[in-house]
């Protein structure tokens, strides 16, 4: 567009301008879908859950105030969808399913697929609030205060649910985690 910030893009699609909102998504979309299927486990959830996100973005526009940035608003959004997601499970598709290993990889690209699936399944098996905050901090990038506003919690609130996490992390995969 014409480098314009996203404040600035907000104020364009509360009058409707659907450049600008095309801008946001491409700017913000991948972000939020990483969120999702990390909280998730399900490009093909998480891939709706973003659609929905995208679209309250441009039903609520126009209430819109820019209390945080617009990726925190965005990010809240995607999490408290993929919160009640979680409560409530739909029935997956088909795509969701996991694809079979390739036989022909290398014994130590195997091995760092089991470290990389164990982590993973040790991050899915925390309750969803710790999980979202694994998420948001450590593989999204967010700071704390950015991360607690997503999760509508203290900084303080964040950092207990950090610090529960990474101790269950570390009980379930032993030493291997740090």
């Amino acid at each position: 567009m014409d480098g314009s910030t996203d404040y600035e893009r907000m104020a364009r699609v509360a009058r409707g301008d659907a450049q600008a909102f095309r801008v946001l998504v491409g700017r913000h979309a991948q972000g939020a879908q990483r969120v999702g299927r990390r909280i998730l486990g399900s490009d093909a959830l998480a891939e709706e859950i973003v659609q929905e996100a995208f679209l309250r973005v441009w039903t609520n526009a126009p209430r819109w105030r820019p209390q945080a940035a617009f990726r925190t608003w965005l990010y809240r959004i995607v999490v408290n969808l993929c919160l009640n997601a979680r409560r409530h499970p739909a029935d997956l598709p088909l795509s969701a399913a996991a694809h079979p290993v390739d036989p022909n990889d290398a014994a130590a690209a195997l091995e760092q697929r089991e470290r990389d699936r164990a982590l993973a399944d040790a991050v899915d098996a925390l309750p969803v609030r710790q999980r979202a905050a694994i998420v948001l901090t450590y593989q999204e990038g967010l700071s704390n205060a950015e991360a607690a506003a997503v999760l509508d919690a203290s900084v303080s609130g964040l950092e207990a649910l950090l610090v529960r996490a990474k101790r269950a992390l570390r009980a379930a995969l032993g030493g291997d985690f740090v």
